[in-house]
């Protein structure tokens, strides 16, 4: 009994050694090549060469088992393609579900320039007679309606016209002359 499990265990050494003498030899004729094929299908060589080493560490594995020695090349291919295939198949859900990408931000300088308008704008706004600037405010920063500013300025919706119309002007010209 004891002689029958040294001889399996010699037979299944044999086997391994004869795996790895030929995958060596499948690897010197056909890495290559198989680089090749994988890098038109996958069009990126590292991830090629992944896909090629994949493969023969399967084949590798699967010695034993493959029916036809002779038909190596052919289970290679295959295999090459079979892995390749999965590689695009991934990118394909990663592509799908990759965040989108953040606006560009503006630059500071230009976060600068906003800030100097604003300034230049407020302080223009400051100049500006009080029934003027209150109309502006709360149309264009309150976002109020005509007859809204009429309520909360008690004006009449003719006269909230006119004061935002004469604001506009004023700003206006102040903003022309400091540009």
């Amino acid at each position: 009994m004891v002689a029958a499990s040294s001889a399996a265990a010699i037979t299944a050494e044999a086997a391994e050694w004869d795996a790895d003498q030929a995958v060596t030899q499948l690897y010197s004729a056909h890495y290559r090549p198989l680089v090749r094929l994988a890098t038109l299908l996958v069009r990126d060589f590292a991830t090629a060469e992944e896909v090629v080493q994949d493969a023969f560490v399967a084949m590798h594995g699967a010695w034993r088992r493959l029916r036809d020695p002779n038909k190596a090349v052919a289970y290679l291919r295959q295999s090459v393609v079979n892995k390749a295939r999965s590689v695009l198949r991934h990118r394909a859900v990663v592509d799908k579900h990759a965040p989108k990408a953040l606006p560009d931000e503006p630059s500071a300088e230009h976060g600068a320039l906003g800030l100097l308008e604003r300034a230049a704008v407020i302080e223009a706004l400051r100049g500006l007679p009080t029934r003027q600037r209150e109309a502006i405010v709360l149309r264009y920063y309150g976002d109020f309606s005509e007859a809204q500013i009429a309520d909360a300025m008690g004006i009449s919706k003719g006269a909230v016209k006119s004061h935002t119309a004469r604001g506009i002007a004023a700003l206006r010209s102040v903003l022309e002359q400091t540009t």
